[in-house]
């Protein structure tokens, strides 16, 4: 029996339905799981001091593409719209190999920890010169957080009338016949799974029809969870216009797309009868603020989806359209965004933690974690407040608006991952040496 106690915390914020916020508790961890909440706890375990700081479930991230972390701020892209920004990258990515896709989760997954984050999913859609999907999953299980991997793909290349070239698109049968392979392999349904897995075509403007309603056939069978992108931007509807005859939303319950097993990422344009739709099928949104400000996708419905009762989470997006992995610096972003589109009071800065945390826990289906609370998941961040970034703050709970941006411990099942703000459970900097090493060779600098 393993323990842990976190004592003595200046505040925690529980995300329970009562939304109770705790002052001086302490926290104790046994075996993974919060075991203990209260004061003046003992343990014959590890004590963490926690007297300078705030509590938070540990964040989720529900929507990034972490092998993209080799090509930050690409000069041909960095003033693109969506479609473009593709067309500039996707020839950099099919040069990319096995080592390429560890080493850029393992550095993203580090980055992201750092802030807070301690569930990740990934969006992985194209598998060139032999990478597979188990290359993600070995760096994140090597770090220590808990992952939600898709297996993501691309049917129709540029000959056939779609974005990507034809050499990074795979056909439709080994695609599902993948599928199967990574589920029966690595996909944990129990309660504390570190690994899961879902189902992934990338695109409406990717794959085939056929592709996206067999995709949710089998994973309705296999009993996982259906993720895709949707309704992004404006060129993104116009394509669903123009091709199907249907606005994205429609598109999507077509063909099976829609329900509580499934999550789409950005949503930027859906309209009124769209939203409406998510919140009675209890379908998903991965929202991305930072992304769809970086490539002028607009700003998503963020507030309406909440009022609705649709489940919205938070999303990094990919390292190159974003260019940073900070879920604090998301949820922040979110929270201003939706003020400069309704108002300073459309989203307080809990509120928009609630959606980091518990939210994207929700759209995942992990009702395991997401909370501060006996019986669930020892995931937590502690946020040292003690610092010049929350100096002459007066409530040091509004961690959005005047707090850290980087954790200084991070639990997760209750496994520190970070200790006193660096990694603790893999040599960063080595891994960052080669990751540099990769990307100027990808530049054509090595």
């Amino acid at each position: 029996m393993s323990e842990i106690l976190i004592r003595n915390a200046r505040a925690v914020l529980t995300m329970d339905d009562a939304e109770t916020e705790l002052s001086d508790a302490d926290i104790l961890l046994r075996d993974g799981v919060i075991a203990g909440i209260g004061s003046r706890l003992e343990t014959t375990g590890e004590i963490v001091d926690a007297r300078h700081c705030v509590v938070t479930p540990g964040l989720v991230n529900t929507h990034h593409h972490l092998y993209q972390g080799l090509t930050k701020a690409v000069p041909g892209g960095q003033d693109a719209l969506l479609f473009g920004w593709l067309q500039t990258l996707y020839p950099i990515w099919e040069r990319f190999g096995p080592e390429e896709f560890y080493v850029s989760a393992q550095v993203g997954l580090a980055e992201l920890a750092l802030s807070g984050c301690t569930l990740s999913s990934d969006h992985l859609y194209l598998y060139p010169n032999g990478a597979r999907l188990d290359d993600s999953i070995a760096a994140a299980q090597d770090l220590g957080v808990r992952f939600h991997a898709t297996r993501g793909s691309m049917s129709i290349g540029v000959s056939n009338g779609g974005l990507p070239p034809d050499s990074l698109v795979e056909q439709e049968s080994a695609i599902l016949e993948d599928c199967i392979r990574v589920i029966d392999a690595f996909h944990d349904p129990s309660e504390g799974a570190m690994v899961r897995v879902g189902v992934a075509p990338c695109s409406p403007f990717s794959v085939s029809r056929e592709l996206m309603r067999d995709s949710a056939i089998l994973a309705r069978d296999k009993g996982v969870m259906m993720h895709t992108h949707l309704a992004e931007n404006d060129e993104d509807v116009a394509y669903s216009l123009e091709k199907f005859g249907c606005r994205p939303g429609q598109y999507a319950e077509d063909l099976g797309w829609t329900g509580p097993d499934v999550w789409h990422a950005h949503c930027v344009k859906l309209d009124g009868q769209e939203i409406d739709l998510f919140a009675a099928t209890r379908t998903g949104v991965a929202h991305c603020p930072c992304s769809n400000c970086r490539l002028g996708s607009g700003i998503a419905p963020v507030r309406a989806m909440l009022d609705a009762g649709v489940n919205v989470g938070l999303g990094v997006d990919g390292s190159a359209s974003n260019d940073m992995a900070s879920l604090i610096g998301e949820a922040r972003q979110a929270m201003l965004l939706q003020r400069v589109q309704n108002g300073a009071d459309a989203m307080s800065a809990r509120a928009a933690l609630r959606v980091a945390t518990r939210g994207g826990a929700e759209v995942l289906g992990r009702h395991d974690c997401g909370q501060v609370a006996v019986g669930l998941r020892a995931d937590l961040a502690l946020w040292d407040v003690s610092g010049l970034e929350s100096a002459g703050s007066w409530d040091p709970a509004a961690l959005l608006l005047a707090g850290p941006q980087k954790v200084r411990h991070l639990f997760v099942e209750g496994r520190q991952v970070v200790r006193d703000g660096r990694i603790a459970t893999l040599d960063i900097d080595a891994a960052l040496v080669r990751h540099r090493e990769m990307a100027r060779t990808l530049a054509g600098l090595g």
